[in-house]
């Protein structure tokens, strides 16, 4: 087991094979599992929306609740470990996350027949409570993604010095950064609320 946990993809891959294993057995004891269907298809989107959400807002919570907030408390000497290892390496999955979890989520509302209802918030004719609520989920995360690749990530390559740039500007953007993903932190609270809402409430 230790040799298992101690590689990350290991981790990872051993993962996955336990969630087919999980599979077969409920395949075997409720004759329920694999079904190649358009429901089937949707819970597999629907589970990779989730697996990428997590890994998202999980790093999106630990920039803003750890990283930035304790980045002060740092020595000089020490913060190239973040700046320089640390940062790059969690933004390359934070904004990757993002992208995961619009695909899945557009893929998963098309899916599920809902994505024009959804785009329009349910102002369509017929269109529903819960249209409305995951609708304004999406937009929500839309939004947040759109922050994610064309303000937060490009700012931050010139923060933490991938691009050149004079101190100002890395200062600078830095701020715009972390304002934007401050932004992010603010929009998940509502996001979350209405992609729960959608499927527990309405």
């Amino acid at each position: 087991m230790a040799k298992i946990l101690s590689s990350l993809n290991n981790t990872i891959i051993t993962g996955f094979i336990l969630a087919i294993i999980l599979v077969l057995v409920l395949m075997q004891w409720h004759g329920a599992g694999f079904a190649n269907d358009t429901g089937w298809w949707a819970f597999f989107f629907r589970w990779l929306h989730v697996l990428s959400g997590v890994m998202w807002v999980g790093i999106l919570y630990y920039f803003n609740f750890v990283q930035i907030p304790n980045m002060p408390n740092i020595p000089d000497d020490q913060k190239p470990a973040i700046t320089k290892v640390i940062a790059p390496a969690a933004l390359f999955w934070f904004r990757w996350a993002a992208m995961s979890t619009i695909v899945t989520g557009l893929i998963l509302a098309h899916l599920g027949g809902y994505l024009v209802d959804a785009i329009t918030i349910g102002l369509m004719a017929g269109g529903t409570a819960k249209a409305s609520a995951i609708g304004i989920g999406m937009w929500l995360g839309t939004i947040m993604w759109f922050n994610v690749w064309f303000i937060i990530w490009p700012n931050q390559k010139i923060a933490l010095g991938m691009v050149e740039a004079e101190a100002s500007a890395k200062a600078a953007a830095g701020r715009t950064a972390m304002l934007f993903s401050r932004t992010n932190t603010m929009l998940s609270i509502p996001m979350l609320y209405c992609m729960v809402a959608a499927q527990n409430i309405f």
